[in-house]
């Protein structure tokens, strides 16, 4: 198949050469016939991860001056019913997630003698705008032109032709993100990794803009610097509810670390892919990079990195299922452990990893069983002794403005509430405290 009409159509749009060449590589291996799954057989379980419980706590060298936090923040949140940035989404005290990540950069700043870390938002066209209106309000964090990474987009390919998907009402349907192994490609072609390299940042922690529990942790970061490793996984231990996510996994010939998502999976292999007891660790996307490294694998591979191919079968209008099929071709981020010799995981408590998919999650971080500390973190009340409540919404309630209606005389207190199930559409009174196992109405 010939990829001359994606090429005309990605230039068209303005991408840049490392973006043509990372979708062509893809697509090469897509109407090939290449391989787009990882089976059991190729794999092992990934063992021997340390902790960071084991780490020893020490004051940290300075470390942040040296440091760049990068917040993936591509995403509109349409699952929840959203239509903008979903770090623009107020979570908690009336601070939107974004009010909180430039909080915690602009607190360092303020008690760091050596130095904060800068910070890089990576963007999507969609989300580059209102982002930069909502940071106006803290000019001390620089230029929102000039701390933002805008994601590239790719054309969505027809499933029956393998060209470019046509649309002929709408042209934005015609594509996609490529996912946040975009990271690398962007990064790169934009020019910041050289800036970045030039002005003396070595190191790069990267999360989920709605995690707000990957918080710049100084232990790791000295055990990042003083390790000498190229890349770092933080992992945590899969629960029944993530046998679905992937997991982190050994190559069964080498024993180097690798990443399986689901979309990687034969069908053959789903039962082995969900066993939680054989593959014990999944991918927080707490990410932790040596962009020397990053500059030298670049370098090595023509400017790209090989990341395994994510094929998803989508339709041309993901709300119609009866237009056009499509194959909508991603990368993962975290696979990039794979592309990297020597790197590593470290097994981090699941208080790393509290991102909010959902509106029950979004619930329980409004309510008193989470506070905001003196740094803008946000934390599991001490009465919860680390365990957070355990929230189950009707579907009635998916989306962000049904649960304004839920809410709308009031956040109920779960500080003491174990779990909560509501089961059809209600409004909680005002001053409510829910204690034990509640189920509403």
């Amino acid at each position: 198949m010939s990829f001359i009409p994606f090429q005309k159509k990605m230039a068209a749009a303005g991408l840049g050469p490392l973006a043509v060449k990372a979708f062509e590589s893809h697509y090469s291996q897509l109407s090939s016939g290449g391989k787009t799954t990882l089976s059991e057989s190729a794999i092992q379980p990934a063992q021997d991860i340390p902790s960071l419980e084991s780490l020893e706590t020490r004051a940290p060298a300075s470390l942040f001056s040296k440091t760049v936090l990068i917040k993936l923040n591509g995403g509109l949140g349409t699952g929840m019913g959203l239509e903008r940035a979903k770090t623009l989404l107020e979570v908690k005290d009336g601070l939107t997630f974004l009010d909180l990540i430039a909080k915690q950069i602009l607190h360092l700043q303020d008690t760091s003698d050596a130095g904060a870390p800068r910070v890089l938002l990576m963007n999507s066209f969609s989300t580059s705008q209102d982002t930069a209106k909502a940071l106006a309000k803290y000019p001390a964090l620089g230029n929102p032109g000039q701390i933002e990474l805008l994601q590239n987009r790719v054309p969505k390919i027809d499933a029956k032709t393998l060209q470019p998907a046509a649309s002929s009402t709408n042209p934005d349907l015609e594509w996609c993100p490529p996912g946040h192994g975009d990271l690398y490609v962007a990064i790169a072609e934009s020019g910041t990794l050289d800036r970045l390299l030039a002005e003396g940042i070595r190191y790069a922690f990267i999360s989920n803009g709605d995690n707000l529990g990957a918080t710049l942790d100084p232990r790791l970061l000295e055990y990042f610097a003083t390790s000498g490793k190229p890349f770092l996984m933080e992992v945590t231990r899969r629960t029944p509810s993530d046998r679905k996510g992937g997991h982190l996994c050994a190559d069964a010939s080498t024993g180097a670390l690798c990443l399986r998502e689901s979309a990687q999976c034969p069908e053959a292999d789903i039962e082995s892919f969900q066993d939680i007891t054989r593959h014990q660790y999944f991918n927080t996307n707490n990410l932790w990079l040596d962009l020397q490294a990053l500059r030298d694998a670049l370098d090595a591979n023509g400017g790209i990195l090989p990341l395994p191919l994510i094929k998803n079968t989508k339709t041309l209008d993901p709300r119609d299922k009866q237009s056009t099929p499509v194959f909508q071709l991603e990368t993962a981020m975290g696979a990039a452990i794979g592309c990297f010799q020597g790197a590593g995981a470290i097994e981090v408590p699941r208080s790393r990893f509290a991102p909010v998919k959902t509106t029950s999650d979004l619930l329980a971080l409004r309510s008193d069983a989470y506070t905001i500390n003196e740094s803008y973190h946000v934390l599991l009340a001490p009465e919860r002794q680390g365990t957070p409540p355990t929230i189950s919404l009707s579907s009635h309630y998916k989306f962000v403005d049904s649960l304004e209606t839920l809410t709308a005389n009031g956040i109920p207190s779960l500080l003491h509430c174990t779990s909560l199930t509501v089961t059809q559409p209600h409004t909680f009174p005002g001053d409510t405290t829910l204690k034990g196992h509640v189920i509403a109405p």
